[in-house]
């Protein structure tokens, strides 16, 4: 089951959700919209490599917006720290946004129940696209979970800001063949 907008209004007011900052505007029929920060992350190798950390290097978006190219890969962040320890959330990017041509969160749209924190995009243009710090990215809904819950207890709890590849480290811990 997905909560409408008014639970979702509900769970913050209850802490059975949390957001914040949280705008009552930003409340949709069955989801919270997400507003863009102001920190984009590009991996500065030609090649990214699975096994092992990749350099990044920061780009902070000013009022006048920043052009993402098509081809390359950014790493954004929500304005919003999003999180539950009863909700399964999934994020998706607001169909406006996917009509000028930007492809938001493709890959891993759903979140862990107990994640806290700002959610990495991983944002990709198919053409040329100014963003800005503040705009409406994408929209996050909540399901309601059936059984008994291990909240997550991952390497991108509380994170703050848009988050690299992890992946390196599940090898080093042996989580991952």
């Amino acid at each position: 089951m997905i909560l409408t907008g008014p639970e979702i209004t509900a769970a913050v007011r209850d802490s059975r959700l949390r957001i914040t900052p949280f705008e009552p505007g930003q409340v949709n029929p069955n989801s919270y919209n997400v507003r863009l920060g102001s920190t984009l992350l590009t991996y500065t190798d030609p090649v990214i490599d699975a096994h092992r950390p990749n350099p990044t290097t920061p780009v902070v978006i000013g009022s006048e917006g920043y052009v993402l190219q098509p081809g390359e890969l950014y790493l954004g962040h929500t304005q919003e720290e999003v999180g539950s320890d009863t909700f399964v959330p999934l994020l998706f990017g607001r169909s406006s946004v996917g009509r000028l041509g930007l492809f938001v969160e493709i890959t891993a749209p759903i979140g862990d129940i107990g994640f806290h924190g700002q959610w990495t995009l991983m944002l990709t243009p198919t053409r040329p696209l100014r963003v800005y710090p503040g705009m409406k990215i994408g929209q996050i809904m909540f399901f309601v979970s059936v059984g008994p819950v291990d909240p997550y207890r991952g390497k991108y709890q509380a994170a703050l800001g848009p988050q690299p590849s992890g992946y390196w480290r599940d090898l080093a811990s042996g989580a991952v063949a």
